[in-house]
């Protein structure tokens, strides 16, 4: 923990594995994208260094090269079938401990707070209802077509909350955050409470790095 407290006026935060507890199946959400890429014959080689939605980005590409006109059917069932993913995901989820007294601290204090998730609208209010209620902007991949790790989803974020990104902290569980942070000029913090180590947070250039998201009160001013 840092000795002085941060002179931060806004924290965003991601929201799976973060404030909400992560279980979504990863692997068998690629095996959904690259078995319908398959029925549009396209083969898998070269995916395996892709996020989800990057790979459903590439895979409509290469669609659009071979058979024109086929490749927004292809995106809208691809989409579907991450959706599906996910809320499945998110009915067995739920907010870790502390997280709601935690945006209620920070309201007090005065910091603006934010949500940064490639995840559906959908999935977050299983999990948070009200999450509106207690965070001033939530930014899903339903209100971007460039999500993270592209800097320009935490620039939304920013712009709702009329914040600078270097009085902004931008909290995560795992490297993609951290980085994503870094790049706009966000104080970054890591998370343990998702797949990510120390290691590998510290790796990404996490300057904090705490064990439960709701530590966060104790760091600020």
């Amino acid at each position: 923990m840092m000795k002085e407290p941060l002179n931060i006026r806004a924290v965003v935060f991601d929201f799976d594995g973060t404030l909400a507890q992560l279980n979504i199946d990863f692997k068998d959400m690629r095996r959904d994208i690259l078995d319908l890429a398959a029925t549009y014959g396209i083969a898998e080689d070269g995916m395996e260094r892709l996020f989800v939605l990057e790979m459903i980005t590439e895979i409509r590409d290469r669609i659009g090269r071979v058979s024109p006109g086929q490749e927004g059917a292809f995106s809208g069932r691809a989409l579907r079938l991450v959706s599906d993913r996910e809320l499945a995901g998110a009915v067995n989820s739920r907010l870790f401990p502390g997280v709601k007294e935690m945006f209620v601290e920070l309201k007090r204090r005065g910091i603006k707070t934010g949500i940064l998730t490639r995840n559906c609208i959908e999935a977050i209010t299983v999990i948070f209802p009200d999450v509106r209620s207690y965070c001033d902007a939530v930014v899903t991949r339903d209100d971007t077509s460039r999500v993270k790790p592209d800097p320009e989803h935490i620039r939304i974020v920013l712009r709702h909350l009329n914040e600078e990104a270097r009085l902004t902290a931008m909290v995560g569980d795992h490297p993609m955050d951290i980085r994503v942070g870094r790049e706009v000029g966000a104080f970054a913090i890591g998370v343990l409470t998702g797949y990510s180590s120390f290691e590998d947070l510290k790796g990404a250039g996490a300057e904090m790095i705490l064990e439960q998201v709701a530590e966060i009160t104790n760091c600020l001013g």
